[in-house]
Order: C-alpha cells, then sequence, then structure tokens
C-alpha cells in the first residue's frame, strides 16, 4: 500500500475528464494534477517538443514524489510513453484512442475520430486503427482542428465558436453514416454538449477515460501501490500558466464533470470564490492552484 499521491498529467485543463473517472474509480487516492497550460495546446508542435515538455512534466511530479503518473493527454501519450517508461521506474499509464469499443459497436461499418494534429500523427492512432478497425472492414474516418483544445482552455467549449468548428470538421462524418465518434484529446469529453446539440444522436460518443482508470486500478494494485483508503482522497492542482486565468475554468471543468466537490489546494490564489459553470449553472468553487515550473 501507498498513501503518496498519484501524478495525473495533461498539456492543459483537458485531462480533467479523465481526473473525474479515476476519481470515481479510486475514491481514496490523492491526486496531483499538473497542467501545462504555459504550453498549451501540444497538438501543432513538433515531435520532438512534445516528448521534451511531457518529459519535464512528469519529472516535476515525480519531484514531488507521486508514485506513478497518469499521462491524460493523447497527444503526449502518442509521442511519449516509451521514452517515459525507460526513465521512470513508477508506473507510467498513458491513453489509446477508443477504436476498439467503437469497432466493435459499430452497426454503419463507419466510425469517427476527433483528435488534434499530434495525436493524429503518432503511432497509437494508426496502431490500434491497424489492429482492430482494418481486420474488421470498419472504415474509420478522421476530423481534425487546431481551435477546439484552445476553445476549451478559453473555457468556451459551448460557445457558438466551438459549435460552428464543430459542424465544420463533423458533418462530413455524419453524411457518411459514422455512427460511433471516438474523442481522440481529453479536451473533447467536455465538447459533448456541444456536438449532442449539434448532430442529436447521430453518434455514439467514446473516449478512453473510464479504461484508463480501470487499467490504472489494476496497475497500482499489481504493483502493490494502491491507496489502504476506500474513501477521501483529496485533489492539488499544478499550473504552468497563470494562476487567475486558470483557476474559474478548472472550476468549471470539475462541476461539469461532477467532480467539483472535494476540492483541496496545496496553496496559491483563487480560494473562496464561486463560479457558476456554463452547462449546469451551478456555483463552482474556485479550486485553490499552485503555480509550478516545469
Amino acid at each position: 500500500m501507498s498513501d503518496a499521491p498519484l501524478g495525473v498529467f495533461d498539456s492543459g485543463v483537458g485531462g480533467l475528464s479523465v481526473l473525474a473517472d479515476l476519481r470515481r474509480e479510486l475514491p481514496g487516492e490523492d491526486l496531483l494534477y499538473l497542467a501545462d497550460t504555459a504550453h498549451v495546446p501540444y497538438g501543432a508542435r513538433p515531435d520532438h517538443e512534445i516528448r521534451d515538455l511531457t518529459d519535464r512534466a512528469v519529472s516535476a511530479l515525480h519531484a514531488r514524489g507521486v508514485k506513478g503518473v497518469v499521462v491524460a493527454c493523447n497527444t503526449a501519450s502518442a509521442f511519449s510513453l516509451g521514452h517515459l517508461r525507460s526513465r521512470f521506474e513508477m508506473p507510467i499509464i498513458g491513453l489509446v484512442p477508443a477504436v476498439k469499443p467503437a469497432v466493435l459497436s459499430t452497426r454503419s461499418d463507419v466510425v469517427g475520430v476527433l483528435a488534434t494534429p499530434g495525436t493524429m500523427r503518432g503511432t497509437l492512432l494508426a496502431d490500434v486503427i491497424r489492429e482492430f478497425a482494418d481486420p474488421a472492414g470498419v472504415q474509420v474516418m478522421k476530423a481534425v482542428s487546431t481551435e477546439l483544445v484552445p476553445l476549451v482552455e478559453a473555457g468556451q467549449a459551448d460557445s457558438a465558436r466551438t459549435r460552428e468548428v464543430l459542424r465544420e470538421i463533423l458533418t462530413p462524418l455524419a453524411q457518411a453514416g459514422a455512427d460511433q465518434l471516438v474523442l481522440g484529446c481529453t479536451h473533447y469529453p467536455f465538447l459533448a454538449g456541444s456536438i449532442r446539440a449539434e448532430f442529436g444522436d447521430a453518434f455514439t460518443l467514446l473516449d478512453s477515460g473510464p479504461a484508463v482508470a480501470r487499467h490504472t486500478r489494476r496497475v497500482l494494485t499489481e504493483r502493490g501501490l494502491l491507496s489502504g483508503r476506500e474513501a477521501g482522497g483529496q485533489e492539488r492542482f499544478l499550473v504552468t500558466g497563470d494562476v487567475e486565468r486558470a483557476a474559474p475554468v478548472i472550476a468549471a471543468l470539475l462541476a461539469a464533470s461532477g467532480n467539483g466537490g472535494s476540492l483541496q489546494g496545496g496553496g496559491g490564489q483563487g480560494s473562496g470564490q464561486a463560479y457558476t459553470d456554463g452547462q449546469s449553472n451551478r456555483a463552482a468553487p474556485l479550486p485553490r492552484i499552485e503555480s509550478t515550473d516545469t
């Protein structure tokens, strides 16, 4: 058993969708979330830069005593998992786009993948398409945007511009009969409301968060690292960018993901205020967030 925190890393706030799944699966674990908001988005950056930024972020979490790290970023996972696992003895858990369940569930034999340019370039997506979609004769259509991650980071997941971008890039998939849509970026579960508003029930939305949370439990159990607590885990938040800018967006997304009730920070600014998230109109307490360098 280990009561050391579990690290969770993303280029920005998108990994909060994975944090929510981890909290549901591991209610006793303390979670230390690092958002590299000074460098978000990663998707359009060169491959070597993605690897370097990811290495620096995981090293920062390691220095704070985490017992493992969930790389809650599809782009970082696509380029960095092998390198990280060779560097660190602690478990490094990454994301794989949910193509397999999409292939198993499709009735039209057409599935879509919505992802960043970086994830599209990486080998993980190509590998799972080759392993699962190609043998089944399922067509995989890809949709990519450089705008969606910055819009989520700005708290605009339900804005008119977000819906416009989604219409532009997803309409060809709907017209081709895609009935499953893989959300290949951890920011994109926060777009579910906008996608449904534009396309109704045309797509079943799939993301890898719940599967990653279950896998994390298995890894921690196998390594003897699972917390001895059955409940009461706390979250702390680190950002590399502006704390005041990040706090209300983090609060809103935590509320939207149903994980806004167990916040505990470790210093920094932004506590004691409220932010009404745009989806549920609930007052979300601003989490206390630390600024950090990587």
